[in-house]
């Protein structure tokens, strides 16, 4: 799979033809013949190939005048891996997009943060995925809006200001476009999974493409977990979350064929941000395909992938707080590390209600942090120094960790705060700031595990051998850890 898959029309046909859900997200399919666009993967009968022509979204779909498909329905694809994997100016801006900031911030706002011309956001953007920034952000609207109209029992035009709608009219002109239903159709067509509970609270599922093996992605982020901020329980990964409008509490759960999503919002204008970054946390938009087929060519680590494949990247729904733990686990165990980010989140987190639950406290932002006199840290002053220096830097915003940061650029930049190696930078990269790439040749794991499997044992060798797993060295870093018997590779009983 690569860029620009929709422009090979054999290729996009083929995949069609045999419902290849490895596709959905990669590209859509129009249908001349009846107006409707639909994922690779739908169940219906394939169109004639002289009546299929594809896009690279379901916003250029909705450009061109199709219809979302009601059988397969399209809006619910998991995203393109493409936005994951990338670093340039396109995949920036769909990150962004994707954490609503053309919702929040407008045009000028995303073109801002990408240090561009809103004319040549919007020209790249056409080029590339056949709609610009406001298409793109409509067509996420219309999908929020399906899934609350489906999903709850909220009056319209309550959903219509959730899901980012300027009025009502503007709401019900948007659904009956993409989806040639109204709203009150939208939802007698939905199965009856409507619940009356508490203001804000609602269920839904996180689509991905198979396979996923859960055992590292939420062993990782249970066994790491910063108590009154995370926690596992009753079989699910719960945690608080910093949102634009307000707070949240998500409990995520792993399915054969979806993750289950329980949120509870303050706000229900922060349900696509949410979503979003629960997505990225999970690392739901990955092609497990590619990266396996990449990290099989090499006979040592076949065996790992074969053994359990569709690994994925635990990440972080907040950048900036996950560097800040990053540092607070600098040569210190996993146990230290947490008891370290609990004295923090204790003194200066936002508390929270969860009736039922152990969540008590948002993670404080850095601009909390900033404030706190550093001479209360129990830390080594070295330490100390360290997290001083990054959460000013968080905190004047001369160091960006959003999803509209250079992957290099901001590597480099880490690397040039004191305190900061090579592993603590790329830890960030990794996991923070969502590189497929980034790879930890001085960690202890890896360098167990290399150990074990016969790879070179120095930094400069490993990582000369690891060119050949390249651009998924961060995924053979998930597979690597798994030779260990460490709580992170398990999913909790």
């Amino acid at each position: 799979m690569q860029t620009g898959m929709y422009t090979d029309t054999e290729r996009c046909v083929r995949a069609v033809r045999s419902k290849d859900a490895r596709f959905d997200g990669w590209f859509f399919t129009a249908v001349l013949t009846t107006g409707i666009y639909c994922r690779p993967s739908c169940p219906v009968v394939p169109p004639k190939p002289e009546n299929m022509v594809f896009h690279p979204s379901a916003a250029a779909c909705q450009q061109a005048g199709f219809r979302a498909c009601k059988r397969c329905r399209p809006d619910t694809t998991p995203g393109s891996p493409e936005w994951n994997q990338r670093a340039d100016l396109t995949a920036r801006a769909m990150r962004l997009i994707a954490d609503g900031v053309v919702d929040r911030e407008g045009v000028p706002g995303l073109a801002a943060r990408l240090g561009y011309s809103t004319r040549q956001i919007e020209r790249q953007l056409l080029a590339e995925l056949g709609a610009g920034p406001l298409a793109l952000a409509r067509a996420q609207r219309a999908q929020t809006a399906r899934l609350l109209i489906e999903t709850t029992a909220l009056p319209m035009a309550q959903i219509a200001f959730a899901a980012g709608f300027s009025s009502l009219r503007t709401f019900n002109d948007t659904v009956r476009e993409v989806f040639a239903l109204t709203p009150s159709e939208l939802r007698a067509r939905a199965p009856e999974r409507r619940t009356g509970t508490a203001p804000g609270s609602l269920s839904l599922r996180l689509p991905f493409r198979t396979p996923l093996n859960p055992d590292n992605l939420f062993g990782h982020l249970a066994a790491t977990a910063v108590p009154g901020v995370e926690e596992w329980r009753d079989g699910a990964y719960r945690r608080t979350l910093r949102l634009p409008h307000g707070h949240g509490i998500v409990a995520l759960a792993s399915h054969p064929d979806h993750i289950a999503c329980r949120l509870t919002l303050t706000d229900l204008r922060d349900l696509t941000v949410a979503i979003s970054r629960c997505r990225r946390l999970l690392d739901l938009d990955a092609d497990p395909a590619a990266v396996d087929d990449r990290l099989r060519a090499d006979p040592v680590l076949a065996p790992l992938v074969d053994k359990a494949p569709g690994r994925r990247v635990p990440r972080t729904v907040d950048e900036a707080e996950f560097a800040v733990r990053a540092v607070l686990g600098q040569q210190v165990s996993t146990a230290a590390a947490r008891t370290h980010a609990a004295r923090l989140v204790t003194a200066h987190g936002e508390p929270v209600d969860d009736p039922g639950g152990g969540l008590t406290h948002l993670f404080p932002s850095p601009e909390e942090l900033a404030a706190v006199d550093p001479a209360t840290l129990a830390m080594p002053r070295t330490r100390r120094t360290t997290l001083t220096t990054l959460v000013g830097h968080l905190a004047d915003g001369s160091l960006d960790l959003s999803p509209a940061g250079d992957w290099t650029d901001t590597r480099a930049r880490l690397l040039e705060l004191p305190g900061f190696g090579p592993w603590t930078a790329d830890v960030i990269a990794m996991r923070a700031l969502g590189d497929p790439d980034a790879f930890l040749p001085t960690d202890l794991g890896i360098r167990r595990a290399a150990e074990e499997l016969g790879l070179p044992a120095t930094p400069a060798a490993l990582t000369a051998r690891a060119a050949a797993w390249r651009p998924w060295r961060a995924y053979a870093v998930q597979y690597l850890w798994a030779t260990d018997d460490h709580p992170i590779n398990f999913l909790p009983v």
